[in-house]
């Protein structure tokens, strides 16, 4: 069993303002006595526009966001999961979830395949979409995959990591208000239940800007899916939630209700 940290923040266009706010959660965490802390979708920063959010993208190598964590990760021996912003082709960016294990090595990154345009919000305008799912990667608190927010709708993705073996899924998010209302929660029971995973969600809250609310509501939901943690949907200050992830329940449940696809009916995905 390893304890694991969920962090809930309010991002916003200053980088060294995000960077100081996930140093807060990375104590918080160690203090807990987490293995590793799972940040939210876009903690680098959220611009107001997507021409600001394009010119704040910084390749991982040199950003300081990202040598801040690490250096954070290292010193703590705390892995971290984050969302960030990189620079892509045609003056776009990626929106990246990375891994960095606990002495300070990015050992995973994924590219969001499935882009929110929704409303107001039109993340195609900015951002260009991955191309592959991202084997799952072996940590201090089980075998990851990675996802980034509305990847959360595509179960496709889901059990494609579920077929890998990935005891644990992150969703980190910056899911709107109304949509967070309807379907959060049961979307991320969902994805728990359908693959038999511990499923993680770090969620930005409240007001990044005059244009931009999040939802809040990080939760684990573990893998009979059953709501493990719900963090509040209001509030300013950066906070965690704990949770003991225990893969061998996990084991439990998948030996006691077995999910064999009638792939001789119905093609896997």
């Amino acid at each position: 069993m390893a304890i694991a940290a969920v962090g809930q923040l309010c991002s916003t266009a200053s980088m060294s303002h995000n960077l100081a706010l996930c140093q807060i959660l990375v104590k918080k965490a160690v203090d807990a006595g987490a293995k590793a802390l799972f940040l939210p979708e876009a903690a680098d920063y959220i611009a107001s526009s997507p021409a600001e959010s394009v010119s704040l993208a910084r390749p991982m190598e040199t950003s300081p966001f990202v040598l801040g964590l690490r250096k954070a990760a290292k010193e703590s021996a705390l892995a971290i999961n984050v969302g960030i912003h990189v620079p892509a082709s045609e003056g776009k960016l990626s929106n990246r979830s990375c891994w960095i294990n606990e002495r300070g090595d990015i050992e995973a990154v994924y590219d969001k395949l499935h882009l929110f345009d929704y409303g107001a919000l039109k993340e195609s305008n900015s951002v260009e979409a991955g191309k592959s799912i991202v084997p799952p990667v072996d940590t201090v608190v089980g075998r990851v995959g990675l996802t980034i927010c509305f990847d959360l709708r595509f179960p496709e993705i889901a059990l494609a990591l579920k077929r890998q073996n990935a005891q644990i899924i992150t969703y980190p998010s910056a899911f709107t208000v109304p949509t967070g209302k309807a379907h959060w929660e049961v979307l991320l029971r969902s994805r728990a239940i359908e693959t038999q995973a511990y499923v993680i969600a770090a969620a930005q809250v409240g007001f990044h800007n005059e244009k931009r609310r999040s939802y809040g509501h990080s939760m684990v939901v573990d893998p009979w899916g059953k709501v493990i943690l719900d963090l509040p949907g209001e509030g300013t200050e950066p906070e965690i939630g704990i949770v003991d992830i225990d893969l061998d329940y996990r084991e439990k449940v998948k030996s006691e209700m077995p999910l064999l696809r009638r792939t001789d009916v119905y093609p896997e995905v």
